[in-house]
């Protein structure tokens, strides 16, 4: 699911990775063993609250089945508790590193980049202690990382492959009422990234035009790669009865799921709004409508944790509302089984990995047409897209499910069918088509500048 993007031809070419065994002088090769970077969120952290979310997921898994075809990951992270093991398996041929970089705890995603140099330094001194040519790769995710990613890269002569998540600029453009805006000192951090990385990838086609209009990145550098999903663990198993349950959910009920970070970004008061506004249409949903919502403050949601809670209070739906802390996978697939429906009102998603779990579970998604989310949902198939915030027009399709439970059934089967193509196998093959096309442009650079040396 790996393919090269031109913003200029507006058309897709086939990887140069897929045709490089037949055109490319050189055997190609895929590295033996790749440094991760992934400072702000630790890989071992629970998703759903603090800033660990789709993007620790997306780590796990594509470490873990790219160790499965014969690539180990070192997956350096910052130590948040004293006393943890430098270093940690966490799968066969995939080991975190801890590194010491300011104070444990207390310390926000905002302070974190004073910290780079920090980490940088523990990183470094764990290259040191290996043979040269340890690895043969970095990869880092986000901005912060990718500053460590670039000194890295340079330091030990190696390609630098870079996931951006979510762009400062990007985000700005579409803020949520109340939210703060990316500081200026992302926005020159990533466009520094942009520049340096010998290979971008992105989430979707979307994604990489983003990074051309709103970063000039060269279209060259730029691959996209689709996140993938854990069938074995989100799929629709033994129903939605029995999830219920387990979960203690009546049901008859009507139950529309918001699960992810409670923070003004991913709009879960949408959600709460909606259903307000469909209570007041149609009393009799009062008694058969619960909305659970799955997640922990993150982020600007930290200023007014209860926030949430007090505006349920005040539309007069407190009694409909379930308010659940983060869930691991095991539990939160079956949040996904259970729903009637998932919402996804996000002002901004690079990708939105909820939804493809969602629908591997069996259940339709109602989600904000934005970043990633058009390709996550197939729009009428699978679920339903809204244009821009109005709970008004959420509560105007949620009510289309609640009044025909067939349809649930209908759109869930085909969101579990569509959802089955998005693979992490199908995502960690493509990733190492982008390694290995990294590692031969890389060579050929490197001996383009011995050439020049040597005829200098």
């Amino acid at each position: 699911m790996s393919q090269y993007v031109s913003r200029f031809a507006g058309t897709r070419h086939r990887h140069p990775a897929a045709a490089s065994r037949l055109r490319l002088p050189g055997r190609p090769r895929t590295p033996r063993r790749v440094a991760m970077l992934s400072v702000h969120t630790s890989p071992l952290h629970q998703p759903g609250t603090g800033d660990a979310g789709g993007m620790n997921v997306y780590i796990v898994e594509l470490a873990k089945r790219l160790a499965a075809i014969d690539i180990e990951v070192e997956i350096f992270t910052r130590a948040t508790t004293g006393g943890l093991p430098p270093v940690v398996e966490l799968a066969p041929g995939v080991l975190v590193r801890h590194v010491d970089a300011g104070p444990y705890e207390g310390l926000a995603k905002e302070e974190l980049p004073a910290q780079l140099c920090a980490f940088t330094h523990g990183v470094m001194q764990a290259w040191a202690g290996h043979r040269p040519g340890h690895y043969d790769l970095v990869h880092s995710h986000y901005w912060l990382s990718g500053h460590v990613g670039w000194l890295a890269a340079e330091r030990w002569g190696v390609p630098l492959v870079h996931a951006m998540h979510t762009m400062a600029k990007v985000k700005n453009a579409a803020l949520a009422e109340g939210d703060a805006p990316e500081p200026a000192a992302r926005v020159i951090g990533e466009t520094q990234i942009v520049a340096a990385a010998d290979r971008l990838i992105a989430n979707t086609t979307e994604e990489a035009d983003e990074l051309a209009r709103f970063y000039d990145a060269d279209p060259g550098k730029i691959a996209v790669v689709h996140p993938g999903v854990n069938l074995d663990r989100f799929r629709p198993a033994d129903g939605r009865a029995a999830a219920r349950a387990r979960l203690g959910l009546p049901q008859g009920a009507f139950v529309p799921v918001f699960a992810g970070r409670i923070q003004p970004l991913k709009a879960p008061d949408v959600l709460l709004r909606a259903a307000a506004l469909m209570v007041d249409r149609d009393p009799s949903l009062r008694s058969r409508m619960v909305v659970p919502v799955v997640g922990g403050p993150s982020g600007s949601g930290l200023a007014k944790p209860e926030g949430l809670q007090k505006l349920a209070a005040k539309l007069g739906i407190a009694d409909l509302v379930r308010f659940h802390p983060p869930v691991g996978q095991e539990r939160l697939a079956d949040w996904f089984r259970a729903a009637s429906v998932l919402v996804m009102p996000s002002y901004s998603e690079s990708f939105g990995l909820v939804a493809i779990e969602a629908q591997a579970a069996g259940t339709p998604v109602v989600a904000a047409a934005v970043g990633g989310l058009p390709v996550a949902v197939r729009d009428g198939r699978t679920g339903f897209l809204v244009q821009g915030h109005d709970p008004a027009d959420y509560a105007r399709v949620l009510d289309r499910f609640a009044a025909d439970p067939e349809l649930v059934a209908r759109m869930g089967d085909a969101a579990a069918l569509h959802a089955g193509s998005f693979g992490w196998d199908t995502a960690a093959s493509g990733t190492a088509d982008v390694y290995t096309a990294a590692m031969h442009d890389h060579r050929q650079r490197a001996q383009h500048r011995r050439v020049r040396s040597h005829h200098g």
